[in-house]
Protein backbone atom coordinates (compact mmCIF):
# COMPACT_ATOMS: atom_id res chain seq x y z
CA UNK A 1 0.00 0.00 0.00
CA UNK A 2 1.62 3.53 -0.96
CA UNK A 3 0.34 6.57 1.29
CA UNK A 4 -0.32 9.55 -1.10
CA UNK A 5 0.08 13.15 -0.33
CA UNK A 6 -1.77 15.10 -3.18
CA UNK A 7 -0.82 18.99 -3.35
CA UNK A 8 -2.75 20.88 -5.87
CA UNK A 9 -5.74 17.73 -6.15
CA UNK A 10 -8.27 20.10 -7.83
CA UNK A 11 -5.82 20.74 -10.73
CA UNK A 12 -5.56 19.10 -14.01
CA UNK A 13 -2.55 16.97 -12.49
CA UNK A 14 -4.28 16.69 -9.29
CA UNK A 15 -7.55 15.13 -10.54
CA UNK A 16 -5.91 12.66 -12.91
CA UNK A 17 -4.21 11.48 -9.80
CA UNK A 18 -6.89 10.86 -8.44
CA UNK A 19 -8.36 8.56 -11.54
CA UNK A 20 -5.05 6.30 -10.98
CA UNK A 21 -6.45 5.94 -7.05
CA UNK A 22 -9.31 5.03 -8.66
CA UNK A 23 -8.45 2.23 -10.49
CA UNK A 24 -5.56 0.85 -8.15
CA UNK A 25 -6.27 -0.45 -4.13
CA UNK A 26 -3.14 -0.32 -3.44
CA UNK A 27 -2.70 3.35 -3.04
CA UNK A 28 -4.67 5.57 -0.31
CA UNK A 29 -5.36 9.42 -0.41
CA UNK A 30 -3.90 10.57 3.01
CA UNK A 31 -3.67 14.30 2.18
CA UNK A 32 -5.14 16.40 -0.44
CA UNK A 33 -4.26 20.20 -0.99
CA UNK A 34 -5.20 22.89 -3.27
CA UNK A 35 -5.92 26.46 -4.03
CA UNK A 36 -8.89 27.88 -2.90
CA UNK A 37 -11.48 25.14 -4.61
CA UNK A 38 -14.01 24.31 -1.83
CA UNK A 39 -16.67 22.63 -3.24
CA UNK A 40 -14.65 20.17 -5.28
CA UNK A 41 -12.08 19.70 -2.66
CA UNK A 42 -14.83 18.80 -0.33
CA UNK A 43 -16.07 15.88 -3.10
CA UNK A 44 -12.95 14.71 -3.09
CA UNK A 45 -13.07 14.52 0.67
CA UNK A 46 -16.41 12.52 0.89
CA UNK A 47 -14.55 10.21 -1.69
CA UNK A 48 -11.05 9.68 -0.89
CA UNK A 49 -11.28 10.38 3.24
CA UNK A 50 -8.30 11.70 3.67
CA UNK A 51 -6.74 12.51 7.59
CA UNK A 52 -5.67 16.17 6.63
CA UNK A 53 -7.44 18.51 4.14
CA UNK A 54 -5.60 21.87 3.15
CA UNK A 55 -7.10 25.19 1.00
CA UNK A 56 -3.98 27.61 0.68
CA UNK A 57 -6.61 30.85 1.31
CA UNK A 58 -8.11 30.50 4.67
CA UNK A 59 -11.75 32.01 3.90
CA UNK A 60 -11.88 29.22 1.46
CA UNK A 61 -10.60 26.80 4.43
CA UNK A 62 -12.80 28.46 6.62
CA UNK A 63 -15.86 27.69 4.50
CA UNK A 64 -14.52 23.79 3.88
CA UNK A 65 -14.43 23.62 7.06
CA UNK A 66 -18.14 24.06 7.69
CA UNK A 67 -18.58 22.05 4.58
CA UNK A 68 -17.06 18.57 5.77
CA UNK A 69 -17.87 19.25 9.83
CA UNK A 70 -19.61 15.78 9.45
CA UNK A 71 -16.21 14.18 8.57
CA UNK A 72 -13.08 13.40 11.00
CA UNK A 73 -11.07 15.33 8.05
CA UNK A 74 -8.92 17.78 9.70
CA UNK A 75 -8.84 21.34 7.60
CA UNK A 76 -5.59 23.67 7.65
CA UNK A 77 -4.73 26.45 5.47
CA UNK A 78 -1.95 28.65 4.22
CA UNK A 79 1.86 27.44 3.57
CA UNK A 80 1.68 25.91 7.18
CA UNK A 81 -1.05 23.38 5.87
CA UNK A 82 0.96 22.72 2.89
CA UNK A 83 3.71 21.86 4.88
CA UNK A 84 1.76 20.11 6.94
CA UNK A 85 0.30 17.80 3.95
CA UNK A 86 3.81 17.15 2.52
CA UNK A 87 5.62 15.60 5.62
CA UNK A 88 2.09 14.26 7.04
CA UNK A 89 3.81 10.93 9.03
CA UNK A 90 1.34 8.54 7.18
CA UNK A 91 2.55 9.99 3.65
CA UNK A 92 5.32 8.22 1.54
CA UNK A 93 4.62 9.85 -1.78
CA UNK A 94 4.14 13.56 -1.79
CA UNK A 95 2.42 14.44 -5.48
CA UNK A 96 3.47 18.36 -6.07
CA UNK A 97 0.99 19.46 -8.74
CA UNK A 98 0.65 22.74 -7.44
CA UNK A 99 1.09 25.75 -9.40
CA UNK A 100 4.05 28.04 -9.22
CA UNK A 101 6.79 28.95 -6.78
CA UNK A 102 4.78 27.56 -4.49
CA UNK A 103 5.31 24.48 -3.90
CA UNK A 104 9.38 25.37 -3.30
CA UNK A 105 8.95 25.31 0.65
CA UNK A 106 6.62 21.62 0.97
CA UNK A 107 8.83 20.00 -1.60
CA UNK A 108 11.90 21.24 0.98
CA UNK A 109 9.96 20.14 3.80
CA UNK A 110 8.62 16.57 2.27
CA UNK A 111 12.19 15.63 1.44
CA UNK A 112 13.70 16.44 4.83
CA UNK A 113 10.86 14.05 5.51
CA UNK A 114 12.13 11.36 3.56
CA UNK A 115 8.99 11.35 1.64
CA UNK A 116 9.41 10.30 -2.44
CA UNK A 117 8.27 12.95 -4.86
CA UNK A 118 6.63 12.77 -7.79
CA UNK A 119 7.30 16.15 -9.20
CA UNK A 120 4.61 18.14 -11.16
CA UNK A 121 5.56 21.57 -10.11
CA UNK A 122 8.55 22.57 -12.54
CA UNK A 123 9.06 25.70 -10.93
CA UNK A 124 10.86 23.87 -7.97
CA UNK A 125 13.58 23.20 -10.11
CA UNK A 126 13.73 25.80 -12.60
CA UNK A 127 14.04 28.71 -9.56
CA UNK A 128 15.35 26.06 -6.98
CA UNK A 129 17.29 23.43 -8.40
CA UNK A 130 20.86 24.46 -7.27
CA UNK A 131 18.90 24.06 -3.61
CA UNK A 132 16.29 21.02 -4.07
CA UNK A 133 18.92 18.51 -6.72
CA UNK A 134 21.85 18.27 -3.42
CA UNK A 135 19.14 18.07 -0.78
CA UNK A 136 17.52 15.24 -2.36
CA UNK A 137 20.57 13.49 -3.07
CA UNK A 138 21.54 14.55 0.61
CA UNK A 139 18.48 12.43 2.28
CA UNK A 140 18.65 10.03 -0.06
CA UNK A 141 14.96 11.03 -1.48
CA UNK A 142 14.01 10.00 -5.34
CA UNK A 143 12.51 12.31 -7.20
CA UNK A 144 10.14 10.72 -9.89
CA UNK A 145 9.37 13.41 -12.86
CA UNK A 146 5.09 13.70 -13.42
CA UNK A 147 5.68 16.01 -16.71
CA UNK A 148 5.50 13.61 -19.68
CA UNK A 149 8.78 14.81 -21.53
CA UNK A 150 10.51 14.60 -18.57
CA UNK A 151 8.72 11.21 -17.71
CA UNK A 152 9.87 10.09 -21.14
CA UNK A 153 13.08 11.01 -20.69
CA UNK A 154 13.79 9.34 -17.46
CA UNK A 155 12.22 5.86 -19.07
CA UNK A 156 14.89 6.38 -22.38
CA UNK A 157 17.65 6.76 -19.34
CA UNK A 158 16.10 3.71 -17.52
CA UNK A 159 18.84 0.81 -17.61
CA UNK A 160 21.44 3.45 -19.62
CA UNK A 161 24.75 4.66 -18.86
CA UNK A 162 24.11 7.99 -17.99
CA UNK A 163 27.56 8.97 -18.17
CA UNK A 164 27.12 8.32 -22.04
CA UNK A 165 24.65 10.14 -22.98
CA UNK A 166 25.14 13.27 -25.24
CA UNK A 167 21.98 15.09 -25.64
CA UNK A 168 18.37 15.15 -24.41
CA UNK A 169 16.09 15.67 -27.09
CA UNK A 170 12.74 17.53 -25.82
CA UNK A 171 9.55 17.51 -27.50
CA UNK A 172 7.33 20.33 -27.88
CA UNK A 173 3.57 20.19 -30.00
CA UNK A 174 4.52 23.65 -30.73
CA UNK A 175 0.87 24.60 -29.88
CA UNK A 176 -1.49 26.12 -31.26
CA UNK A 177 0.39 28.63 -33.31
CA UNK A 178 2.77 26.79 -34.58
CA UNK A 179 3.93 28.29 -37.91
CA UNK A 180 2.52 31.64 -37.09
CA UNK A 181 4.73 34.79 -36.90
CA UNK A 182 4.46 36.77 -34.42
CA UNK A 183 3.26 39.98 -36.20
CA UNK A 184 0.19 37.55 -37.22
CA UNK A 185 0.12 36.68 -33.24
CA UNK A 186 -0.10 40.27 -31.77
CA UNK A 187 -4.01 39.36 -32.09
CA UNK A 188 -4.46 36.30 -30.11
CA UNK A 189 -6.72 36.34 -28.01
CA UNK A 190 -7.05 34.22 -24.35
CA UNK A 191 -10.03 32.02 -26.00
CA UNK A 192 -7.83 31.29 -28.94
CA UNK A 193 -4.91 30.65 -26.99
CA UNK A 194 -6.49 28.45 -24.28
CA UNK A 195 -7.27 26.32 -27.89
CA UNK A 196 -4.35 23.54 -27.01
CA UNK A 197 -4.46 20.54 -30.27
CA UNK A 198 -3.38 17.99 -28.58
CA UNK A 199 -3.57 18.61 -24.31
CA UNK A 200 -6.06 18.76 -21.44
CA UNK A 201 -4.18 20.89 -19.14
CA UNK A 202 -5.04 24.12 -16.44
CA UNK A 203 -5.18 27.43 -17.96
CA UNK A 204 -1.56 28.64 -17.24
CA UNK A 205 0.10 25.86 -18.83
CA UNK A 206 -2.10 26.06 -21.78
CA UNK A 207 -1.16 29.35 -22.33
CA UNK A 208 2.44 28.34 -21.47
CA UNK A 209 2.32 25.95 -24.12
CA UNK A 210 1.11 28.75 -26.66
CA UNK A 211 3.95 30.90 -25.81
CA UNK A 212 6.28 27.98 -25.55
CA UNK A 213 7.60 29.43 -22.42
CA UNK A 214 6.53 25.92 -21.05
CA UNK A 215 9.51 24.49 -23.00
CA UNK A 216 11.64 26.83 -21.91
CA UNK A 217 10.75 26.19 -17.97
CA UNK A 218 10.81 22.47 -18.73
CA UNK A 219 14.59 22.52 -20.64
CA UNK A 220 15.54 24.42 -17.41
CA UNK A 221 13.92 21.70 -15.24
CA UNK A 222 15.38 19.02 -16.84
CA UNK A 223 19.40 20.56 -16.91
CA UNK A 224 18.79 19.75 -13.08
CA UNK A 225 16.63 16.54 -12.93
CA UNK A 226 19.10 14.84 -15.42
CA UNK A 227 22.28 16.74 -14.70
CA UNK A 228 22.28 18.13 -18.02
CA UNK A 229 24.27 21.50 -19.38
CA UNK A 230 21.73 23.43 -21.68
CA UNK A 231 23.51 22.67 -24.43
CA UNK A 232 23.18 18.80 -24.56
CA UNK A 233 19.11 19.71 -24.87
CA UNK A 234 17.25 20.84 -27.55
CA UNK A 235 14.11 21.37 -28.45
CA UNK A 236 12.33 19.61 -31.35
CA UNK A 237 8.67 20.71 -32.40
CA UNK A 238 6.51 17.58 -33.06
CA UNK A 239 3.11 18.11 -33.63
CA UNK A 240 1.95 14.61 -33.40
CA UNK A 241 3.01 14.72 -29.60
CA UNK A 242 3.74 11.15 -29.79
CA UNK A 243 7.24 10.55 -29.20
CA UNK A 244 7.14 12.47 -25.82
CA UNK A 245 11.24 13.22 -25.24
CA UNK A 246 14.00 11.53 -26.24
CA UNK A 247 18.02 11.04 -25.32
CA UNK A 248 20.79 10.67 -28.17
CA UNK A 249 23.84 8.42 -26.79
CA UNK A 250 27.44 8.64 -27.48
CA UNK A 251 27.18 5.57 -30.50
CA UNK A 252 24.36 7.41 -31.98
CA UNK A 253 22.21 5.71 -30.63
CA UNK A 254 18.85 7.06 -29.51
CA UNK A 255 16.27 5.88 -26.90
CA UNK A 256 12.71 7.57 -27.23
CA UNK A 257 9.32 6.81 -24.92
CA UNK A 258 6.38 6.86 -26.96
CA UNK A 259 2.63 6.72 -26.49
CA UNK A 260 -0.78 8.90 -26.73
CA UNK A 261 -0.78 12.12 -25.17
CA UNK A 262 -2.63 11.34 -21.65
CA UNK A 263 -0.83 12.41 -18.49
CA UNK A 264 -2.22 9.71 -16.88
CA UNK A 265 0.65 7.36 -18.09
CA UNK A 266 3.72 9.24 -16.43
CA UNK A 267 1.88 10.01 -13.29
CA UNK A 268 1.01 6.49 -12.67
CA UNK A 269 4.30 5.24 -13.97
CA UNK A 270 5.75 7.69 -11.03
CA UNK A 271 3.45 6.44 -8.53
CA UNK A 272 4.66 2.66 -9.05
CA UNK A 273 8.25 3.35 -10.32
CA UNK A 274 9.88 0.58 -11.21
CA UNK A 275 6.88 -1.49 -11.92
CA UNK A 276 4.54 -0.66 -14.80
CA UNK A 277 0.44 -1.64 -14.18
CA UNK A 278 -2.04 -2.41 -16.73
CA UNK A 279 -3.88 0.97 -17.86
CA UNK A 280 -7.09 1.89 -19.55
CA UNK A 281 -6.25 4.12 -22.13
CA UNK A 282 -6.30 5.22 -26.10
CA UNK A 283 -3.44 3.40 -28.23
CA UNK A 284 -0.70 4.44 -30.24
CA UNK A 285 -2.18 2.95 -34.01
CA UNK A 286 1.06 3.50 -36.42
CA UNK A 287 -1.21 2.77 -39.47
CA UNK A 288 -3.82 4.88 -38.80
CA UNK A 289 -1.12 7.48 -37.59
CA UNK A 290 0.92 7.11 -40.68
CA UNK A 291 3.50 9.96 -39.96
CA UNK A 292 5.55 11.84 -37.44
CA UNK A 293 7.25 14.91 -38.79
CA UNK A 294 9.54 16.92 -36.60
CA UNK A 295 10.93 20.37 -36.91
CA UNK A 296 13.04 23.42 -35.78
CA UNK A 297 11.08 25.93 -33.16
CA UNK A 298 11.40 29.55 -33.94
CA UNK A 299 13.36 31.33 -32.23
CA UNK A 300 11.79 34.60 -33.17
CA UNK A 301 8.08 34.03 -33.42
CA UNK A 302 8.76 32.48 -30.03
CA UNK A 303 10.59 34.67 -28.10
CA UNK A 304 10.18 33.39 -24.90
CA UNK A 305 12.25 29.91 -25.21
CA UNK A 306 15.02 32.10 -26.18
CA UNK A 307 14.42 33.95 -22.96
CA UNK A 308 14.46 30.77 -21.20
CA UNK A 309 17.90 29.51 -23.20
CA UNK A 310 19.09 32.56 -21.80
CA UNK A 311 17.71 32.63 -18.36
CA UNK A 312 18.91 29.18 -18.40
CA UNK A 313 22.69 30.07 -18.59
CA UNK A 314 22.82 33.46 -16.62
CA UNK A 315 21.68 31.07 -14.01
CA UNK A 316 21.23 32.40 -10.27
CA UNK A 317 18.24 34.62 -9.63
CA UNK A 318 17.61 34.67 -13.34
CA UNK A 319 15.26 31.71 -13.77
CA UNK A 320 13.22 33.09 -11.31
CA UNK A 321 13.15 36.49 -12.54
CA UNK A 322 11.72 34.33 -15.55
CA UNK A 323 9.43 32.69 -14.23
CA UNK A 324 7.52 35.43 -11.58
CA UNK A 325 7.68 37.41 -14.77
CA UNK A 326 5.84 34.73 -17.07
CA UNK A 327 3.36 34.14 -13.91
CA UNK A 328 2.05 37.05 -14.28
CA UNK A 329 2.28 38.10 -17.22
CA UNK A 330 0.02 34.99 -18.15
CA UNK A 331 -2.42 36.38 -15.81
CA UNK A 332 -2.52 39.55 -17.36
CA UNK A 333 -3.24 38.33 -20.94
CA UNK A 334 -5.85 35.93 -19.00
CA UNK A 335 -7.57 39.15 -17.46
CA UNK A 336 -7.00 40.69 -21.32
CA UNK A 337 -4.96 43.45 -20.12
CA UNK A 338 -1.69 42.37 -21.91
CA UNK A 339 -1.75 41.18 -25.62
CA UNK A 340 -0.33 37.96 -26.57
CA UNK A 341 3.13 38.88 -27.81
CA UNK A 342 3.18 41.16 -24.95
CA UNK A 343 3.61 38.23 -22.40
CA UNK A 344 7.14 37.43 -23.48
CA UNK A 345 8.10 41.31 -23.99
CA UNK A 346 7.01 41.67 -20.31
CA UNK A 347 9.38 38.83 -19.16
CA UNK A 348 12.52 40.12 -21.42
CA UNK A 349 11.82 43.71 -19.91
CA UNK A 350 12.01 42.28 -16.30
CA UNK A 351 15.31 40.06 -17.08
CA UNK A 352 16.90 43.50 -18.45
CA UNK A 353 15.50 45.00 -15.21
CA UNK A 354 16.56 42.80 -12.44
CA UNK A 355 20.72 42.51 -11.62
CA UNK A 356 21.41 38.65 -11.18
CA UNK A 357 22.69 36.98 -8.44
CA UNK A 358 24.44 33.90 -8.28
CA UNK A 359 23.53 30.88 -5.57
CA UNK A 360 20.57 32.71 -3.94
CA UNK A 361 18.91 31.04 -0.93
CA UNK A 362 14.97 30.16 -0.51
CA UNK A 363 14.30 33.81 1.19
CA UNK A 364 15.68 35.83 -1.79
CA UNK A 365 14.35 33.33 -4.22
CA UNK A 366 10.91 34.34 -2.50
CA UNK A 367 12.00 38.20 -2.27
CA UNK A 368 12.82 38.38 -5.76
CA UNK A 369 9.26 37.30 -6.74
CA UNK A 370 7.59 39.51 -4.81
CA UNK A 371 9.66 42.44 -6.54
CA UNK A 372 9.14 41.15 -9.78
CA UNK A 373 5.49 41.28 -9.54
CA UNK A 374 5.57 45.21 -7.95
CA UNK A 375 7.86 46.16 -10.86
CA UNK A 376 5.05 44.77 -13.18
CA UNK A 377 2.45 46.22 -10.78
CA UNK A 378 3.62 49.88 -11.97
CA UNK A 379 1.47 50.45 -15.11
CA UNK A 380 4.27 51.61 -17.31
CA UNK A 381 6.28 48.22 -17.21
CA UNK A 382 3.50 46.58 -18.90
CA UNK A 383 1.69 49.53 -20.89
CA UNK A 384 4.28 51.02 -23.07
CA UNK A 385 6.37 48.26 -23.37
CA UNK A 386 3.90 45.21 -24.18
CA UNK A 387 0.73 46.28 -24.76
Amino acid sequence: MRHLSILGSTGSIGTQSLDIVRDNADLKVVALAANRNAELLEKQIREFRPKLAVLYEEDAARELRERVRDLPVIVESGMDGLIAAATLDEADTVITAVVGMIGIQPTIAAIQSHKTIALANKETLVTAGHIIMPLAKEYEVPILPVDSEHSAIFQSLHGENRNRMTKILLTASGGPFRGWSRERMKDVTPMMALKHPNWAMGKKITIDSATMVNKGLEVMEAGWLFDASIDQIEVVVHPQSIIHSMVEYEDGGIMAQLGMPDMRLPIQYALFYPDRRPMKCKRVDFAALSQMTFEKPDPEAFHGLKLAYRAAREGGLMPTVFNAANEKAVALFLEEKLSFTGITDLIGACMDHFQNEQNPGIDRILELEQAVYEYIASRSVYNSKCK
